[in-house]
């Protein structure tokens, strides 16, 4: 894994922890809602952890290559 794809893993993480923070701390004040921006910085977290993992990664099938050749 390169340096800059551990840096997107780390920062996917801190998106993910603060989406988790920003969902519990208005708790109390509307029991039957959640933040709307802690869903958004979880889908931005969760995408960006599965870049950084290489989910999102081109791999050309077997007849892409011999199309190349």
């Amino acid at each position: 894994m390169t340096s800059e794809r551990m840096i997107e893993l780390v920062a996917a993480a801190m998106f993910i922890i603060a989406a988790v923070w920003l969902y519990r701390r208005n708790r109390a004040a509307d029991a039957g809602y959640g933040s709307q921006g802690a869903v958004l910085l979880l889908v931005v977290g969760a995408i960006m952890a599965i870049h950084a993992l290489g989910g999102l990664d081109y791999h050309p099938s077997e007849a892409e290559l011999e199309a190349l050749q």
